[in-house]
């Protein structure tokens, strides 16, 4: 644990990334009751009904906004949540998803002119070999269909990220609430046109307390309570020094899914964790490794 970091901001950090990690657990016990579309749309009304009240509205452009909210809402985790619904396990999809990064990398250096570095191209050499590997071993809990939608789910977050990053918003947490009101009305559109309103409107009547406890950590955990704390450590301490424990999202996602789902961990699966692991690892770390050294030398 660096020493800049106080105890109490350490564990904040730990269950920002463990609500973050097992939040895929979540979303798959809310599938069984939801349909994916109408349960994305429910959790960002859930998001933004309570919160609005609480936040005053972000400074930026109604038109940024509303892209910024439907690249997120309906291109990453409207993917993810149908990607989940039967083509890809939890602990693969928590894992695959971190693809973002490197996509985020491609289009900076692609809009923004950004060069990219020897060590990120080594970065997304070993998390491509893990990606290659899952899909050499896709089953019935992974399949071709889900991987993808997964890929196409962390390339609208990256270019989510984009946006945030063009726009530069004081206040994170605001900017992800407001932009809900661009979100929910296109899910719950493609809801009825791909789900139907009779299947939406009988799902929400027999859900239990369990798939609505499930909606509402979605929405207050993982996203008010996530982006609110890790947006509050990234105000008081290095980038560099809060950044990297995101590391732990995958680590938690596997292992939840394993314990509480019984998810076979067979070695592929180990060794594809492994490479994608150290591809964000490298990223992330390699930059604060080398100033040390070169500050030792």
């Amino acid at each position: 644990m660096p020493k800049s970091l106080p105890l109490r901001h350490f564990l904040l950090a730990i269950a920002v990334v463990f609500v973050w990690g097992t939040n895929f657990v979540v979303i798959k016990l809310a599938l069984g009751h939801l349909p994916p579309l109408l349960f994305a749309a429910l959790r960002f009304t859930l998001a933004f009904v309570p919160a609005v009240f609480f936040l005053p509205r972000s400074t930026v452009k109604w038109k940024p906004l509303a892209l910024y909210g439907c690249l997120l809402g309906v291109g990453q985790f409207g993917l993810l949540y149908v990607a989940m619904n039967g083509h890809i396990s939890p602990g693969i999809a928590s894992l695959v998803i971190q693809i973002q990064v490197f996509f985020t990398i491609g289009l900076s250096m692609r809009l923004a002119g950004e060069k990219v570095h020897a060590f990120q191209w080594v970065a997304l050499l070993l998390a491509t070999s893990g990606i290659a590997t899952i899909v050499m071993h896709t089953d019935g809990s992974t399949t071709l269909l889900g991987l993808a939608l997964i890929l196409v789910a962390a390339f609208s977050w990256a270019s989510a990220n984009m946006v945030a990053k063009r726009d530069q918003p004081s206040h994170m947490l605001s900017y992800v609430v407001w932009s809900s009101v661009f979100t929910v009305p296109p899910l719950f559109a493609l809801s009825m046109i791909f789900e139907g309103f009779d299947v939406g409107l009988a799902a929400v009547r027999e859900a239990d307390a369990a798939t609505w406890a499930a909606v509402a950590w979605q929405s207050w955990g993982n996203t008010l309570f996530g982006y609110a704390a890790w947006g509050w450590l990234l105000a008081r301490h290095p980038a560099a020094t809060i950044t990297p424990m995101a590391l732990l999202v995958p680590v938690f996602g596997m292992s939840a899914s394993a314990f509480l789902l019984a998810e076979p961990l067979p070695a592929w699966k180990l060794i594809a964790a492994a490479l994608v692991m150290a591809g964000l690892a490298v990223n992330l770390l390699w930059p604060r490794l080398r100033t040390r050294l070169l500050n030792t030398a």
